[in-house]
């Protein structure tokens, strides 16, 4: 059997690199001859050759792509770490490509360094931009290529960036901190680092659009540094001082030294330093509000201090006059550029009310002091061996309310110049003092009257000293009304004014019990018989209330009207008290003549007394020692009945025990008809009317005498 073409065909290469191959080719082709033959000698298989080749088809596509799988399995192992060769290969081809710039950047730092040192900050700050673009440009060409291994190594070269920054940054921070000075001294230093920040500004702008990625130390943000240590500057230099003194001097110095410093540098800013910075930096909007911030600030600072009245007072006038005033920020070398109107308030209103409070207690506390040590000189002056002293009309008076007045006003005027609300809080205060100043005052005459009760020639001018304390309750009462500025805030409290009126009845009430001590023993002589015989009794009385009067003539009209009034219903209760102690009955109706003659006698002359003092003889509580005598002198004593009821209507505070007295002392009123007029007194009981002055009311009846009575035993 012949060869066939395959047979002949030479061994390729391939055929001796891969002898299974081979083999498996032969074995294929052998079994595809012998299905080719059956098929051949079976000519009805012919219909299924397209089957069969679409079948060997697939079979043949499945066996190239194992084989291919497999070959690349085999490869792959090889090929990862030449890829890894690969990729080092081209880091490093790219490193070696700048080196030679890598290589010049230390010559550069070192020039860099010098320039910066030399203060050419422009030409410096070329250089540094010219190297941070050769390093971000480096880095980016490497981030793009996804070579970061390489950044590493570029970054080492650039490690003293770092520090030029730094030293540039310094030097720029130390500029804008001495802006104030160089503007006016040398502004082309100020200017130069502006125009850095700015450049650095727009690379900060740009990156921040545009880069792809950002490079070491970007942003720098240099324009807001910029402003931040402008700000740093501006209150380092006046808030953050060591702590001062918070008392008034002290405040007031440091006030005024920030007052003139802010207006001068203001002045700067406005004039000089706006045309050094671009438009859109506002330079003159920022430092007025630093300036507004940090002494919003400052202020709160100093009022957590314990102050005392003047610090606060300070405090207030500088944040709410002085501060917006011509003389600081209104002056007219700022306006209208500066305008703090939109900043808000320097203290908020919640502070400027709990200043106010603060201030106002201060105050009450220093008017508590004042008006103590005025009330002890004027409680010494009253044991004092000479009269008060005497105004221009003889009325006696001491400085007591001037000194009170003066100081209450002094402190409300000085309140009135900062706001309505201190000055009424102060008002306010100075009402509530007055009236516990008057308590004391009322306390220090009670004492003085229990000095004088255990020796009555001290003080040696007692009379006269409570005269002038009525005068200056006068001029107490006709001043407090002034205080108020304001007409319309004027109306003095009821409280105040029911202080008023008890100390002016606590020292007419001493006055009276004076007069009363010297009025007793005359008192104590009637009734008598000796005085119904005709004695000089009522002569003596008159003329102890004629020296009273002329001293009473020492206080001003209101008071000696008040003085005399009160006296002569002092004189008519204590005559009629006299007659009412029973110390006398009528034993016939001569000496009830006799009393009604001298009842008559006496009270048409006390009333005279009283008329020619002044005293009209409708005002006068005598006529109830003539209305008595009407009860004495009745013949018929069947008819007192009607003159008790005409009597009691006349004066319906009298009672049954002064009527009974009164019968008693007419000494012919038998038991039925006192009964009859007592019944009479009983069924018609008497309401007192408003204005009526009481007289009977004050008179004590002495209680009768109860019948002897032996123990066990009846009374007899």
């Amino acid at each position: 059997m012949g060869m066939s073409a395959e047979d002949e065909r030479p061994a390729s290469p391939r055929d001796d690199e891969w002898p299974e191959a081979e083999k498996a080719e032969k074995l294929a082709r052998g079994a595809a001859l012998k299905w080719a033959s059956g098929v051949f000698y079976c000519p009805e298989k012919l219909e299924g050759l397209g089957q069969y080749r679409s079948r060997e088809t697939q079979r043949n596509s499945s066996i190239q792509s194992r084989l291919k799988s497999t070959v690349q399995s085999y490869l792959e192992g090889g090929l990862q770490q030449m890829r890894a060769l690969m990729a080092e290969h081209v880091q490093l081809a790219s490193v070696v490509q700048v080196l030679p710039q890598l290589f010049s950047v230390h010559e550069v730092f070192s020039h860099t360094l010098q320039l910066l040192r030399g203060q050419h900050l422009l030409e410096a700050h070329a250089e540094l931009m010219m190297m941070e673009h050769l390093r971000d440009d480096i880095l980016s060409q490497l981030h793009l290529r996804g070579l970061s291994g390489a950044q590493a190594t570029v970054l080492s070269y650039f490690g003293g960036l770092q520090e030029l920054n730094e030293s540039l940054a310094k030097q720029l921070w130390d500029i804008v901190g001495s802006s104030l000075q160089l503007v006016r001294e040398d502004p082309v230093l100020f200017v130069t680092a502006v125009r850095i920040i700015e450049r650095e500004e727009k690379i900060d702008d740009t990156l921040l659009l545009e880069a792809t990625f950002l490079p070491p130390g970007r942003p720098k943000g240099w324009r807001q540094k910029f402003y931040h240590v402008l700000q740093e500057t501006i209150t380092g230099a006046h808030f953050h001082a060591a702590r001062m003194d918070a008392e008034g001097p002290g405040l007031a110095r440091h006030l005024a030294a920030l007052q003139k410093d802010i207006v001068s540098e203001l002045r700067v800013v406005k004039d000089l330093m706006v045309q050094c910075v671009p438009a859109h930096y506002n330079i003159l909007s920022v430092c007025t509000a630093t300036y507004h911030q940090a002494l919003t600030s400052h202020l709160q600072d100093i009022l957590r201090e314990d102050l005392d009245k003047q610090a606060l007072f300070l405090l207030l006038e500088w944040a709410l006059r002085v501060y917006h005033s011509p003389e600081m920020m209104g002056h007219p070398d700022l306006l209208p550029e500066v305008d703090v109107s939109a900043l808000g308030p320097l203290m908020s209103p919640e502070l400027v009310e709990l200043t106010e409070r603060k201030y106002v207690v201060k105050v009450k506390a220093s008017v508590l002091v004042w008006m103590q040590r005025t009330l002890e000189v004027e409680f010494k002056e009253w044991f004092r061996e000479e009269e008060p002293e005497m105004d221009h009309q003889g009325f006696f008076q001491s400085a007591l309310p001037v000194i009170v007045m003066q100081m209450l006003n002094e402190n409300i005027q000085v309140a009135s110049l900062i706001t309505d609300s201190l000055q009424q809080k102060v008002y306010n205060m100075a009402l509530e003092e007055l009236e516990a100043f008057l308590g004391r005052l009322r306390e220090a005459l009670v004492q003085c009257g229990k000095e004088h009760q255990k020796d009555r020639t001290v003080p040696k001018y007692y009379v006269s000293y409570l005269l002038a304390m009525l005068n200056n309750n006068l001029a107490l009462s006709s001043s407090v009304s002034s205080l108020h500025p304001d007409t319309a805030h004027r109306e003095v409290p009821t409280s105040l004014r029911a202080a008023l009126d008890r100390t002016q009845k606590k020292a007419c009430q001493l006055l009276l019990e004076e007069l009363l001590l010297d009025l007793q023993p005359l008192c104590l002589q009637l009734p008598s018989r000796k005085w119904l015989s005709g004695s000089q009794l009522v002569s003596s009385m008159c003329e102890v209330i004629d020296k009273y009067a002329k001293d009473f003539s020492r206080v001003k009209k209101p008071i000696f009207t008040l003085l005399l009034t009160e006296s002569e219903l002092l004189v008519a209760s204590q005559y009629l008290r006299a007659l009412m102690q029973k110390k006398m009955v009528c034993k016939s109706e001569e000496e009830r003549g006799q009393l009604c003659d001298r009842l008559l006698q006496d009270a048409t002359q006390l009333r005279e007394l009283f008329c020619g003092l002044g005293l009209d003889r409708s005002q006068q509580s005598l006529e109830a020692v003539f209305a008595l005598r009407e009860l004495i002198c009745l013949k018929d004593p069947a008819l007192l009945s009607l003159e008790v009821l005409g009597f009691i209507t006349k004066y319906p505070d009298v009672s049954d025990e002064h009527i009974s007295t009164l019968l008693d002392l007419r000494g012919d009123v038998s038991k039925e008809v006192r009964h009859m007029v007592l019944e009479m007194m009983a069924q018609h009981p008497q309401v007192l009317p408003e204005s009526y002055r009481p007289i009977f009311s004050t008179i004590l009846v002495p209680a009768p005498e109860l019948p002897f009575c032996l123990r066990k035993g009846k009374c007899a």
